[in-house]
């Protein structure tokens, strides 16, 4: 493709008054008003001063603009272009903006957290975002933190946290079924250099709570990596009604109860795609699985022990290569063993569906991966309170973004963030008035119109629920 004229007989004006380039954001913000954003956050945020105004527009103004993109305060510039201001109400200026979320105190961000819940739970009562799971169908509860980077000596609470990357640490919870993306439950933004455990058991209280307000029915299990292995973390689970499925850390009791183990307990498993092993830098296609009984937390007074199974993979170390050059075969085979601790009933999953569900953990790691390409991609403000109130929204766009897709159907349901974004939010359009209606005059062949259709009357056929 190359350009039909010479460029020097193109001109170009920034004049249009009825153009918009984010159409797509028409239907997502409708969700979001007929889920209740606005008078859920004028109801429970309630913040000082002239800044602290109309908490509610603000709000869905910044979430407006995170779905468009904007990954900064002064990206919330594009809330204020062409015909933006006939379509919506409340199209704030980046400075206005900026001095809202420095208003924020810790119990204001608190606030702002149970407003995020809120809006997941009303959300799903209007968009089923996982389905209508059954009762024997499992429901995933994913734990983990990331660390998001940021730049400067003025960001509060920036540090060097378990990746060595100096940043803020960010606490998600995830909720999701074996057909359905993850929908974000919970999140909390923390100092960077804070343990990963840190009020992880509080953290998991509230997920487990959130995710039962959702009605989805169905198998809770919490999994987790190592560092919530922690008798209060499994705790809270439990006493919320979930199970949990949790990596063990590697400690001496553990690989004395792995060596007592019979050889014979040993299954092989085949992957159906190999794994990269960070550790040996190598791919691996195939392992074995067995499993024993085991008291979690033993050394604790008797109300934390918690009685399950010690599910554990090892994997051959392969050092195939030097032996050949050598000419020799090994003598003995050497293991790396991962072993996770899990409350599940053997009933509902053995121990390979155990060690396969557990490794699914990792669809959290795609949570992390598009909020930090989005949103996210750098914390905007050097207050800490601000970012963590930007943290919440950007949980609130995450969320409506996935609504929409689900709304959309087809390809969308499970398409990523930026797809959605690129093919049903930033769409142009010319805005016209024709009978006290606004109509919306889009593209003509948009690849995606069909989507983008069915985004818009899924939306306006759906109930109130406020």
């Amino acid at each position: 493709m190359q350009v039909s004229h010479n460029l020097t007989s193109i001109s170009a004006s920034f004049s249009e008054v009825n153009l918009t380039g984010a159409a797509g954001l028409v239907p997502v913000m409708a969700l979001a008003k007929q889920a209740g954003l606005r008078e859920s956050v004028d109801q429970k945020v309630k913040l000082p001063t002239d800044k602290g105004a109309n908490a509610g527009l603000k709000v869905t103004a910044l979430v407006a603009g995170m779905l468009s993109g904007a990954d900064s305060i002064d990206d919330m510039g594009i809330l204020r272009h062409g015909a933006m201001g006939k379509l919506f109400t409340g199209t704030y200026a980046p400075s206005t903006l900026g001095s809202f979320l420095r208003t924020f105190t810790f119990g204001h961000a608190r606030q702002l957290q149970s407003t995020a819940g809120e809006l997941l739970v009303n959300l799903n009562q209007q968009v089923p975002l996982l389905g209508k799971p059954s009762k024997e169908q499992f429901v995933f509860l994913d734990v983990d933190d990331t660390i998001i980077e940021v730049h400067g000596y003025m960001k509060q609470g920036a540090g060097y946290g378990y990746s060595k990357v100096r940043g803020l640490n960010a606490l998600l919870g995830t909720v999701s079924t074996d057909e359905y993306a993850p929908a974000l439950v919970s999140q909390r933004l923390r100092k960077g250099a804070t343990h990963s455990a840190r009020g992880a058991a509080h953290f998991i209280a509230g997920v487990v709570g959130t995710v039962k307000k959702m009605n989805l029915g169905g198998r809770l299990i919490t999994r987790a990596d190592s560092a919530y292995y922690s008798a209060t973390a499994v705790a809270a689970a439990l006493a919320g009604g979930a199970q949990v499925s949790v990596t063990v850390r590697m400690n001496k009791h553990i690989k004395g109860t792995i060596g007592t183990i019979d050889d014979q307990s040993w299954v092989k498993i085949a992957y159906p795609k190999a794994i990269f092993d960070e550790d040996t830098k190598q791919w691996i296609s195939d392992a074995e699985v067995a499993e024993i009984p085991y008291t979690a937390f033993s050394s604790k007074k008797k109300a934390l022990r918690v009685p399950g199974r010690l599910v554990v993979r090892r994997v051959a170390q392969r050092n195939e290569t030097k032996l050949a050059m050598e000419g020799q075969e090994p003598m003995f085979q050497i293991y790396r063993y991962h072993a996770v601790f899990s409350t599940i009933p053997q009933e509902w999953m053995d121990t390979v569906a155990l060690d396969k569900t557990h490794r699914q953990h990792a669809v959290i790691e795609s949570v992390n991966a598009e909020l930090k390409s989005g949103p996210l991609a750098h914390m905007p403000s050097g207050n800490f309170t601000a970012n963590t109130a930007w943290l919440h929204a950007a949980a609130m766009a995450y969320n409506l973004t996935r609504a929409a897709g689900l709304l959309a159907g087809g390809r969308f349901t499970r398409a990523k963030l930026a797809t959605i974004r690129q093919k049903l939010i930033l769409v142009p359009a010319r805005v016209a008035s024709s009978a006290r209606k606004q109509v919306l005059h889009l593209p003509w062949n948009w690849p995606w119109a069909g989507a983008w259709m069915r985004l818009l009357t899924s939306v306006q056929a759906l109930p109130q629920t406020v």
